[in-house]
């Protein structure tokens, strides 16, 4: 089995009842507890954990597909599709089975009799082979919903760090945000703490990113000017069909996603991702495959490496490069804004990541790792901002992400003297290095403190899954 997506319990159910026995996938969010208890039952085999354009492309090397099973909302007799909002990775998977005698079968909503009442067509019927029409309209998951009650001070400060030590000196305008209250917190300072530093139009104009709520006031203030999404999410059609001058929408209103073409995007044409991971070694390798857990990467791996092909120059791009050199290449900024413990509490900060255990005991050649600690080029955590690519050793790497470890065992065995000339040389910036004053870093800052805060700035047109909603 090929799923980008590991999504639902019935995924699974497949190879419980030994209906398949291999996996090749992406993502497991959810299911990630139940994918390492059936490896660990000896009723799954992991053939390899791809990022999302690493698997679409094998799609067409090794990986051809013999049957695509896709979702749609509505087809016409001949076939057409209309995929609307969440279009994502169909036609990446099913071009793969289409043009390679394959069979491709849709599962739609509805069946409409006259191809004009399809809203637009995404997928020609030539490519399709079968249409079904199910008994229920398809599951989506808001996965990229943040609730802003859930963000802490400590996001907070971290954020408004990030934002003056990050954001605003290198001027970076174009960038993707993981999934998380990190970078949520990130957002809902722009309209306020980002007012505040003068640096609206300067930063955060072009994003590469699934469309977050918590990007709605930002959006409203004028920060942004372009989203490309990833795919849709749950509860914010309305509010994109409003937005065209935004986000990228067909005549009909609804966005056209393309989980292919947007992260290819967010590989090469960004200048900044800013993730989370929930564990990260010395040297600043991260993952988050931990025992007992196997979530896969998503897009993390593709956006959070720096692309060797990439040529087009940014001053952002440009201003990692160390020392002048004509030959030199730029180097696109990957930060990772991890608090020191995760919940539990769980170190994050780790001598030996969970992964290679994993591994070996998975029978997988390599440690999975979500994004190698060479391509990060900052650290941020409530301690401060570790600029690793500023280091000019491996030994002053380690140092400097032990800096921002926190009472980790790694922060622990911090040498004090290094950590005082690391601070000097402005290689590591603590909050009172950036003027910054945690006891102000608070949830007053937030442009949004609720989700019904989130339904105003957009006017109403935004409307929340129900269990988001406490009216």
């Amino acid at each position: 089995m090929i799923m980008p997506s590991v999504s639902l319990p019935e995924h699974m159910d497949l190879f419980e009842k030994g209906i398949a026995k291999r996996l090749d996938f992406s993502y497991a969010g959810s299911q990630s507890l139940r994918i390492a208890q059936l490896l660990e039952d000896g009723q799954l085999e992991i053939g390899a954990i791809h990022t999302y354009v690493e698997l679409y492309s094998r799609l067409y090397v090794d990986l051809i597909p013999n049957v695509v099973l896709v979702a749609a909302y509505a087809a016409d007799r001949e076939g057409n599709l209309y995929t609307g909002p969440s279009t994502e990775d169909t036609p990446a998977l099913l071009e793969a089975a289409a043009f390679h005698d394959g069979v491709v079968i849709a599962q739609v909503n509805e069946i409409v009799d006259d191809p004009k009442d399809l809203k637009r067509v995404d997928i020609p019927g030539s490519w399709v082979d079968y249409v079904v029409k199910a008994d229920r309209p398809f599951f989506i998951e808001p996965l990229f919903t943040r609730d802003p009650r859930q963000i802490k001070d400590a996001h907070i400060l971290m954020a408004m760090m990030a934002l003056k030590g990050i954001y605003a000196p290198h001027e970076v305008e174009s960038l993707n945000h993981g999934i998380g209250f990190n970078t949520a917190a990130v957002e809902l300072l722009l309209p306020t703490f980002g007012e505040e530093l003068g640096i609206k139009g300067k930063v955060c104009r072009h994003w590469c990113l699934n469309p977050h709520p918590t990007l709605i006031p930002a959006i409203e203030s004028g920060w942004v000017k372009s989203v490309h999404c990833f795919g849709g999410e749950l509860g914010m059609e309305d509010y994109i069909a409003a937005r065209p001058d935004v986000f990228f929408t067909g005549p009909d209103g609804s966005m056209r996603s393309n989980r292919a073409f947007c992260q290819m995007a967010g590989q090469y044409a960004v200048d900044m991702f800013v993730g989370s991971t929930l564990q990260m070694d010395p040297l600043g390798n991260s993952s988050t495959v931990t025992r007992g857990r196997l979530a896969g990467f998503g897009g993390a791996p593709n956006m959070g490496h720096d692309p060797h092909g990439r040529r087009h120059p940014t001053k952002a791009w440009l201003e990692m490069i160390p020392k002048p050199d004509p030959v030199a290449r730029g180097k696109k900024l990957v930060v990772q804004m991890v608090e020191t413990f995760q919940a539990g509490p769980k170190p994050t900060f780790v001598e030996t990541l969970d992964a290679v255990p994993v591994a070996q005991k998975a029978g997988l050649p390599l440690a999975p790792v979500m994004i190698y600690g060479d391509d990060v080029t900052h650290v941020v955590t409530e301690e401060g901002i570790a600029c690793l690519y500023r280091a000019e050793s491996l030994e002053e790497r380690k140092a400097l992400v032990a800096s921002v470890a926190g009472i980790t065992d790694i922060g622990m065995a911090a040498d004090p003297a290094v950590v005082k000339k690391l601070r000097f040389e402005k290689k590591l910036l603590r909050p009172e290095d950036l003027e910054i004053n945690p006891a102000k870093a608070n949830r007053s800052l937030l442009a949004a403190k609720s989700i019904a805060d989130l339904v105003e700035w957009s006017g109403g047109l935004y409307n929340p899954p129900a269990k988001f909603r406490s009216w």
